[in-house]
């Protein structure tokens, strides 16, 4: 099966909407869901079309955080010609950003054929869910909670941006998962934790999708579906960013994390039954 339906497009696009910047795992719920439906989760087309709704995801980023971006590289490029401006902390977070991006992108395209491949296993998912659920409660019990956005620095960047890697090789670790339980490790609050992953994941997850549009358009996937996708996504996102970021100011990540337990137990016993395809 290398076509997706209009019908399915809305559901995997409520689905990546929904959990994209939630730290519960996007590609792992957009697998599971794809199993349900009988979508072949190895298929070409529908990795490519799942990696193109991100970009509805990362557009409500995008609209949401337009003012904090604006800022950022208005600072960045006046930065760049006028040195007596390097000094400011946007003008330095716009670097952060760049340079933070670099091993994603690298072990991306270096292990492509694995991630795509063996990786992209439901059993994967499965246990990546559980094992990246004891990360983030360790993360959030024994995390300082000291430090906000302002005193984030150059190696907080980079670890955060790095962290991506781990959902990258394990679907169903979480993005944003790893990024906000590295952010805690490193002593940040959670809502500061939170924003970082945020800006951190754009320039991946936007790479992610325009990389994957050539091939997700050339091998049986209609544009509606992946425009009907995008747009869903881009609606459930941006109300899914506006509530976490309330949520995490006076919550903890326990909920998720019992949730992701629930759903890896969930997932594992309905592959051992074979009622889903791994």
């Amino acid at each position: 099966m290398s076509a997706i339906s209009v019908g399915q497009a809305i559901v995997l696009g409520i689905v990546e909407g929904l959990t994209e910047f939630l730290p519960v795992s996007s590609t792992g719920h957009l697998k599971i869901a794809e199993g349900l439906m009988g979508i072949p989760v190895d298929d070409e087309a529908v990795v490519g079309f799942t990696a193109v709704i991100q970009v509805g995801a990362i557009a409500a980023v995008l609209v949401y955080f337009f003012n904090d971006i604006l800022r950022i590289v208005k600072a960045w490029g006046t930065g760049l010609v006028k040195p007596s401006e390097r000094y400011h902390h946007d003008y330095k977070f716009g670097w952060w950003v760049i340079f933070a991006t670099v091993p994603v992108v690298a072990v991306g395209l270096g292990a492509e054929s694995l991630i795509e491949g063996p990786l992209a296993s439901l059993w994967v998912v499965a246990g990546s869910l559980i094992g990246g659920s004891v990360v983030m409660w360790l993360a959030d019990r024994y995390g300082r909670h000291k430090r906000g956005e302002d005193d984030t620095d150059f190696k907080d960047a980079m670890l955060v941006g790095s962290s991506q890697i781990l959902a990258m090789l394990f679907a169903g670790f979480s993005r944003s998962g790893a990024t906000i339980s590295t952010g805690l490790l490193l002593g940040l609050d959670r809502v500061a934790a939170t924003r970082l992953s945020f800006f951190m994941g754009i320039p991946a997850l936007t790479g992610a999708g325009l990389y994957q549009l050539p091939g997700a358009l050339g091998t049986g996937t209609d544009v509606m579906p992946l425009l009907v996708g995008t747009v869903v996504s881009f609606i459930v996102a941006y109300a899914s960013i506006a509530w976490l970021l309330k949520f995490v100011a006076s919550h903890s990540f326990t909920s998720f994390v019992i949730y992701r337990v629930v759903i890896g137990l969930l997932l594992f016993g309905l592959l051992s039954a074979g009622t889903i395809a791994s």
